[in-house]
């Protein structure tokens, strides 16, 4: 009853109407009805027979026309085609019966199993962040079950990292292994302009049943129209912002803000804006944190409590590796800490391929006790010593007893080595993560029965 009523009370009882006037590319310019719109407003293009109204948005206006992005191919799309214009911004009215489903990014299920329920309250796409005065602080720290991060990079709930990789270093498998082990509540994840034969290998191996069962998975592939992109990673946010009302804490992953980027790109080139660096538009520039700001703490609501955090990782793909590339550094300026992936790790072997010395925190070191900062410190300094020295080391040209700290150095980076690799099966827990590094930095054996530092002996 509740819905309905909602259904209801939504219904607009006047009709407005335009028509199309031209189309340009991935452009359609209409006339008539321009006073009821505005940027971002929703349209249906009436199409041929046979074909169902094409979904478009306003996108800018030229004169005394509207110009209009639609989120389909403009095939069917004619001279004078009335366009009907939604009296309802984009929204979204998910439940928690959501959890373990794939979805597109008009919130449509993909998965084959059925129809969702929708909740009586709508989440538009595009909400604003909350205000930086009325939200809550980071919270404790958060065990990710991934040992490199949780002692080099240790995240605290609310906090939102960016991943810097580029193209298959194991960005993905990362994101599976945060998805499962994670401690949180439920997962949100966002595959924008993935390819679209690794949709179903992700889901149903690299995340498998226990990452889905507690994610929504929002799905908008690269030959998807630019609009369809932009509007997946909208939609990731307002589906944790729904499960973060709902006091749960979400995990958010998004995968990859560059292509949330490069779409954004696509729309203000068509619409005429001027490109900048690399192509990218002032839009792009503009539109960047006001996606990034929705993670993060919860608002505090008028009885004095706090919702729910979003804790967020977000990938970026770096471009030909650079790593100072426009998307990279606007969006590193923005979060709160950044994870490094290099390829030169990845092809030696060792996964998750983090470079930990270029990878940081900023909640650090307040989420970690004294001797455990003494821990990372120490670890810090012979990977450093090791790295300084290791072009000399690997052609043979440094000699044993040159330097003790380089010696000790070359000492520990097997069993360091073996801490930094981690299976995407497996998990070790925050603490005995930390206890580990310790025994290692001490020149202890490690535990009978702890698999996790195998060969870390």
């Amino acid at each position: 009853m509740r819905n309905l009523i909602a259904a209801i009370d939504r219904i607009d009882p006047l009709t407005v109407s335009g028509r199309v006037a031209a189309v340009n590319g991935l452009l359609i310019e209409a006339r008539g009805g321009l006073a009821r719109l505005s940027v971002g407003a929703r349209a249906d293009i009436v199409r041929g027979p046979g074909l169902p109204p094409l979904p478009a948005e306003v996108v800018g206006f030229r004169e005394t026309r509207a110009l209009l992005m639609p989120f389909g191919p403009v095939e069917g799309v004619a001279p004078g085609a009335e366009i009907t214009i939604m009296p309802e911004g984009a929204s979204v009215r998910p439940t928690l019966a959501w959890r373990g489903r794939i979805v597109d990014a008009f919130g449509q299920p993909i998965d084959g199993k059925g129809p969702l329920p929708q909740g009586p309250v709508g989440y538009p796409l595009r909400a604003p962040p909350p205000a930086a005065h009325a939200r809550g602080r980071v919270g404790e720290r958060l065990d990710l079950g991934v040992r490199a991060m949780d002692v080099f990079t240790t995240a605290s709930r609310g906090q939102r990292l960016g991943i810097f990789a580029g193209s298959g270093v194991g960005k993905s498998v990362l994101l599976s292994m945060l998805a499962r082990q994670a401690s949180c509540d439920a997962v949100v994840v966002g595959l924008i302009g993935e390819r679209g034969r690794e949709v179903r290998e992700f889901i149903e191996e690299t995340l498998g049943p226990e990452g889905l069962e507690r994610a929504i998975v929002v799905v908008a592939t690269s030959d998807e129209p630019a609009l369809k992109r932009r509007q997946a990673a909208y939609l990731t946010m307002a589906l944790a912002e729904y499960l973060r009302d709902q006091d749960q804490e979400v995990l958010c992953l998004m995968d990859s803000v560059t292509r949330f980027a490069m779409a954004q790109r696509e729309i203000g080139l068509a619409a005429g804006e001027p490109p900048t660096t690399k192509g990218y538009t002032p839009t792009v520039f503009t539109e960047l944190p006001k996606l990034l700001e929705r993670a993060g703490p919860g608002p505090i609501r008028p009885d004095g409590t706090t919702a729910g955090p979003i804790t967020a990782m977000f990938t970026v793909l770096v471009d030909g590796d650079d790593h100072n590339e426009p998307i990279a550094d606007a969006v590193r300026g923005i979060l709160d800490g950044h994870i490094v992936m290099e390829r030169a790790i990845a092809e030696r072997g060792r996964f998750p391929a983090i470079n930990v010395l270029k990878s940081i925190s900023r909640t650090m070191p307040g989420n970690q006790t004294l001797p455990e900062r003494e821990i990372v410190k120490g670890a810090r300094r012979a990977l450093s010593s090791y790295a300084n020295m290791e072009e000399l080391i690997r052609i043979g040209a440094y000699r044993i007893g040159s330097d003790p700290e380089v010696d000790r150095a070359i000492a520990l980076n097997p069993a360091l080595e073996a801490f930094l690799s981690q299976d995407k099966d497996e998990a070790t827990p925050l603490n005995e993560a930390f206890t580990g590094l310790g025994r290692i930095l001490a020149d202890l054996p490690a535990p009978v029965g702890v698999q996790a530092f195998e060969g870390v002996q």
